[in-house]
Order: C-alpha cells, then structure tokens, then sequence
C-alpha cells in the first residue's frame, strides 16, 4: 500500500536541545509501512465531515501540494501590487482540548470570524477558502534534503465562503465572515518530540476576480487531557529473597507539578531460632524516561532507499526527563519485616517534556517511572537486634511502572456538556405565511392590562 503521508516541502528542522538529559540514545531501524494514507487516518465510522467536501481526491493531494509549497516560498513579493484585501482570524472559542482517550472523546467546537478589508476601493473576489490543515514533520527523513520525505500536509477540513463572485465595498469596512466546526476527538493532539512533530493549522486563500491571490495562516493548538482516575497499585516481586515492593502512583501526572509516590518494602527480614538476616535500604534512585518512536516514509522519487514504496526508515530517541537520588527519609520496622516511605517526583519543564501520544502515523511517545533500590544484608542476634553486622552481600532492586503525561484538564467541561450552538445549525427565520386567508392587523380598543386569559380569537 503506497505511502502518502508526508508530501509537503518545508527547510529541514535541526534539532537543538540545550537541556538535554543525561542518558539520550537513538537507533534507526528500516521497517515497512502498512498504514493506510492520511485520507484514512482520520476517518472514523461514526465522525462524518472529515476531509474536504465537494473534492476528488487528486484534487485534493493537488491543492495541498500547492499550497504547501507556497508556505515555505521565499521569493519576494512585487511592491508595486498590494494585495486587494487584508485577511485576519477573530477566534471566539476556547483553546481546543480534547477531553478523555481518543476513542472516548467526542471531540471539540472551533468557532470564529473571517475578517475581511479591502485594500484600496471595491474588490471582487472569486473564491475565499479556508482550510484545517495537519502538517507532519520528521527531523530525520529518509533524504536529508528532500522536503517531501521531511514533510506532510493534509486537510481535515475545508470552508468555502462563496457560493458566488462578492463585492466586498471600501466603504463598508471590514466584513466578517463566521464560521465553525467539530474537530473529532480521535486525532492526535499538537505534539513537538525530538524527531517528530505534528502541527495544527487555518491556511485562508482568497482569490480576486482578477487573479490575485491573499494568504493568511493561523497556529491551531490542540491538546488532549485525560480525566484523572483511582490511583493505581502495582506489586512487584524479586526473587530469589522473599522482598516485595507496592507502589502506589497516580493514574495522570503533568507537565508541570510534582505528583507522590508510596513504597512499602515487605520480607527485608528472615527470623531463625537465635539469629536474623535482614536487608537494610540504603539509596533509592528514580527517574522518568521519555521513549519517542517516529516512522520516516520515503516520497516517491527516494523510496528506492528503504527498498520500494510502502516502506519506511523508523528512528527511537530516549532521553531522561526528570531524576533524582534519596538516601533517606523512609520508615525501617524489622519487627514488622517491611519499610515505608513516600516521596514527591516531578518532571523536569525545563526539558520540555511532551505528552503521551500514539498518532496513525507513526509517531508514538510513552513515558515510564524507573525506581532503582540499593540494599545491604545484616546479621543480628535475636535478644539484641540493635547490634546488627553487615554481611558483605548487596542487590540492586529495579522495577519500573507505564506513566500517562498528560495535560490537564481544567474545569473538566466537555463541549457536548455546555452544547454551545454551531452557525450551520442556526435555522432560517420562520416564513410568513401571506395569503388571503391569512391577514395581520393592529388592535384597537381598550388598553390591556391585568388577567388576560379571558381574550381570545374571533372571525
């Protein structure tokens, strides 16, 4: 099945990353792509309106080529010809955020106005169009120089303004345009990862009735947030020593903020007749990994280089988010057997840590919490447990837990909740029903006033 994920042209991103961590780590892979093309990834059965209305599909690969490449055209513009008029986007919704797991979230409500000012006098425009556009990015593609391996653009939506050529009249000023849309839910959030990226976007083009063409794009940001849920416990369990760990975690972290961690060590002690050999805790290590996983498709002209169209080179980066180093603070009771103790962790913002995501097209980033036990064998008598001999052995325990990074959530209100209305479902006013049969007068006759239920109609 052909790749047609990545089409669009755009100068090859260098990743620079001051804040680097201290473990980083890349492995490149060359792996086939059996995923279907972008026309499908965002498809779902029960969402309909995903993709560009009233449009073949070579003519929609076709505008979006075309209008990809003429977002990174640098040449200069002629000074001696303004354009006719002068786009801008007034937004009146809130930020998007999809709310819950791609497949729970009903999605979110964009809404807005077009504004648009005549340059100079009366224009005529042909056509206004607005688009929702995704653009995938890979920092590492398949050809270091090729802008079609590098990146993608594809419409989810399409506004078309005009049914018709306009006037749009100097002396009326500015003219609004309003629209809106349901972006499904099920569509990866905005995500910036070191070798992969996914952005949002509303690309106008409005046409002149002369042939002239006015530009304007505008950043769409959207994030996901997972309600947060029951915390979660996990046991682990090291044999051969009879230790046990119960680790008890948030079921969401964040980007910002510190979330707690409680651990209880369980069998750090095995009694005999006279004597006892118990593990003593001496450090405790934890750190948060972030894995990110991008494929790089190859375009048509370069696919010769990974074997054939349909394949793909895939590339994992690993780096370290947030760590930390204790040497104390827990609660030891070798009467009991077991050790408690609970500690706060973080994410390290400086980084710029990214949230969890799983995108169709191949760019998944996860988050796991490594917990590293350091812990030394004693000896003691029975009658006099205090005087404990080390014996010399040691282990280091290692354990870690599956993290969703998220971000939050707020007020929690989803949209279908407070159901704010749509400018394509507002109905047309009633029809007057004019006809013979059918007549209108004003009253005449004593002003009205109190108990009104006695009136009535009469022929």
């Amino acid at each position: 099945m052909p790749m047609q994920l990545f089409g669009l042209k755009r100068p090859a991103v260098q990743p620079d990353f001051p804040g680097f961590a201290q473990k980083n780590s890349s492995n490149t892979a060359i792996t086939e792509v059996r995923r279907p093309s972008m026309d499908n990834v965002f498809k779902r059965p029960s969402l309909a309106g995903l993709g560009k209305k009233n449009s073949s599909r070579e003519r929609r690969d076709k505008s979006g080529k075309e209008r990809s490449q003429s977002k990174h055209k640098d040449a200069p513009r002629s000074p001696g010809r303004p354009k006719p008029v002068k786009l801008d986007l007034v937004m009146e919704s809130p930020p998007v955020l999809f709310l819950g797991t791609p497949a729970d979230s009903n999605g979110a409500i964009i809404s807005g106005r077009l504004q648009v000012s005549p340059s100079a006098g009366d224009v005529v425009m042909d056509s206004i169009k607005m688009f929702l556009e995704c653009t995938t990015t890979t920092t590492r593609p398949v050809e270091a120089r090729c802008r079609e391996c590098m990146t993608s653009v594809n419409d989810l939506y399409e506004w078309n303004f005009l049914s018709k050529q306009t006037t749009f009249k100097a002396t009326k000023g500015t003219q609004e345009l309003p629209f809106s849309h349901l972006i499904p839910g099920h569509i990866p959030a905005a995500t910036h990862g070191q070798i992969g990226t996914i952005d949002y976007s509303l690309h106008v083009r409005a046409k002149s009735a002369d042939g002239q063409e006015t530009e304007y794009r505008r950043d769409l940001v959207i994030q996901r947030a997972l309600r947060p849920g029951n915390d979660k416990n996990s046991v682990r369990i090291f044999p051969p020593t009879n230790l046990s760990l119960n680790v008890t975690l948030p079921s969401v972290i964040h980007p910002i903020g510190e979330f707690p961690i409680t651990c209880r060590m369980t069998g750090v002690t095995n009694k005999r007749d006279d004597t006892q050999t118990r593990w003593r805790l001496r450090k405790l290590t934890w750190r948060i990994e972030e894995k990110e996983t991008m494929v790089s498709p190859a375009c048509a002209k370069h696919a010769a280089k990974v074997g054939g169209e349909g394949k793909g080179v895939q590339h994992t980066s690993e780096r370290e988010i947030g760590t930390d180093e204790m040497k104390g603070g827990w609660k030891t009771d070798f009467s009991d057997g077991q050790i408690d103790g609970e500690f706060m962790a973080a994410v390290n913002t400086a980084l710029k840590p990214q949230c969890s995501v799983d995108a169709p097209n191949g760019l998944k980033i996860s988050h796991i919490l490594v917990i590293e036990l350091v812990i030394a064998e004693e000896w003691a008598p029975n009658k006099k447990p205090t005087q404990a001999t080390p014996t010399g052995a040691a282990r280091v325990l290692r354990t870690q837990f599956n993290l969703n990074v998220t971000d939050r959530s707020g007020m929690g209100i989803s949209w279908d909740d407070e159901m704010p209305p749509a400018y394509e479902d507002v109905p047309h006013s009633p029809p007057h029903y004019g006809s013979e049969l059918t007549t209108m007068t004003d009253y005449v006759g004593e002003e009205i006033s109190g108990d009104m239920e006695h009136l009535s109609l009469r022929n």
